[in-house]
C-alpha cells in the first residue's frame, strides 16, 4: 500500500469513526475524539514553536546574543506556583503582570479597531444630493432605530415605571426582538457552516474514497 492510499484510508476510517456518534455514544467515537485532541495538541505545540518561540525567543537568545531572554521561561514557570499554598503569591504576581500587559495592549488597540465602527453609526437622516429618501428610510433610519432600541435594552438601572419608564420598556422590548433576530441569524450561519463541513466530508467519502475503488472494479470486470 502506497502512502497516498494509506492516508486516504486513514482519513476515511477516521471520518466514519467520528460520525458513529450520530448513532449513540460509543467507544469508537471516543477513540477518534481522543486521537483528534492529541493530534491537535501536538500540532499546536509545533505551531507555537515555529511561529512564536523560535523567532521571538530562541533565535534572539542564541543567535543575537540577547542573553536576558533566558529569564522568559523562568517567569512562565512561576504560573505553576498556583498549586502551592505557600508560594501562591508568586503565581498571582506573574498573573497580574500578564493581565495588566494584556489589558494595556487591548486598550491601545481598542480605538483603531472600534472607533471606525462608532463613527459609522452616525448616518445622515435627511436626503441630499448624494443620497435619496428611499435609501435614507430603508438604511439610515432603520439602522438608527435598531441601534437605539438595542442600546435601550441594556439600560437596566432605569425602572420601567412612569411615562418615560414605560416608553423605555417598549423600546427595550423591541430591542430584545432585534437582538433575537441577530442571534438567530448568527446561529443559522453557524449551522450552515457545520452543514458545509459535513457535505465536504460526504463528498470526500463518495468521490475520493469510494471513487478509488472504481479502477479496481474496472480491472476485475467481466
Amino acid at each position: 500500500m502506497n502512502p497516498e492510499t494509506a492516508i486516504l484510508w486513514a482519513a476515511a476510517v477516521a471520518t466514519l469513526g467520528v460520525y458513529t456518534i450520530l448513532y449513540r455514544e460509543n467507544p469508537i467515537s471516543r477513540l477518534f475524539e481522543h486521537i483528534f485532541v492529541g493530534l491537535s495538541a501536538g500540532y499546536l505545540i509545533v505551531f507555537i514553536w515555529a511561529q512564536n518561540l523560535e523567532g521571538k525567543w530562541w533565535n534572539p537568545m542564541i543567535h543575537e546574543r540577547k542573553w536576558y531572554w533566558v529569564f522568559a521561561p523562568i517567569i512562565g514557570l512561576l504560573f505553576y506556583f498556583i498549586y502551592s499554598r505557600r508560594f501562591l503569591w508568586l503565581a498571582r504576581l506573574v498573573m497580574g503582570l500578564f493581565f495588566g500587559t494584556a489589558a494595556g495592549y487591548f486598550f491601545r488597540e481598542f480605538f483603531p479597531i472600534y472607533s471606525p465602527q462608532v463613527y459609522a453609526c452616525f448616518k445622515p437622516l435627511r436626503a441630499d444630493a448624494t443620497i435619496g429618501w428611499a435609501d435614507v428610510i430603508l438604511h439610515n433610519w432603520l439602522f438608527a432605530i435598531i441601534l437605539l432600541t438595542v442600546m435601550s435594552y441594556f439600560f437596566f438601572s432605569i425602572p420601567h415605571e412612569g411615562r418615560f419608564g414605560r416608553t423605555l420598556g417598549r423600546s427595550a422590548l423591541l430591542g430584545r426582538w432585534f437582538l433575537m433576530i441577530a442571534f438567530g441569524a448568527m446561529f443559522g450561519n453557524t449551522v450552515m457552516a457545520r452543514i458545509s463541513l459535513f457535505i465536504g466530508r460526504v463528498q470526500f467519502l463518495l468521490n475520493e474514497w469510494l471513487g478509488s475503488f472504481l479502477p479496481w472494479f474496472a480491472q476485475r470486470g467481466p
